[in-house]
């Protein structure tokens, strides 16, 4: 499991007092970043190997400015050439949402997905998500 912690920032927060539904989106993208390193150490944006392929959230608690968030990210599937990322927030000790995001390994010059192998294989499997976690 990766985990990263980090402040609520009051932009973050709507009309109703707690963080904006869409926030969470982007707190679980950068927290997928040791992830993203995986597959190019450097971030090299002219040389990237991933696309989003789909991503569901579901929100189970509301969350709140003033409280820290922890982001805690998992793999939960890895296929030919895709994988899930899974990841939850917490909030004074729940968990407040969770969702899945779908990567796909690719290769924008051909236009095309390629397989996960090797090195690069193992180290997403050392963050499998067990299935009674």
């Amino acid at each position: 499991m990766l985990s990263e912690q980090f402040n609520v920032r009051f932009y973050e927060t709507d009309a109703l007092k707690h963080v904006s539904n869409t926030v969470v989106v982007g707190w679980f993208e950068t927290a997928r970043e040791p992830i993203f390193r995986m597959f190019t150490q450097e971030l090299d944006l002219d040389n990237w190997p991933l696309i989003l392929a789909s991503y569901k959230v579901d929100f189970l608690k509301q969350l709140y400015y003033g409280h820290p968030v922890t982001i805690k990210t998992w793999i939960s599937r890895i296929g030919k050439s895709s994988f899930d990322v899974y990841q939850e927030v917490w909030q004074r000790d729940a968990c407040c949402a969770s969702g899945t995001t779908t990567m796909v390994h690719f290769d924008y010059v051909s236009q095309g997905s390629k397989a996960i192998e090797g090195e690069l294989k193992q180290q997403l499997e050392a963050h499998l998500k067990e299935a009674d976690k």
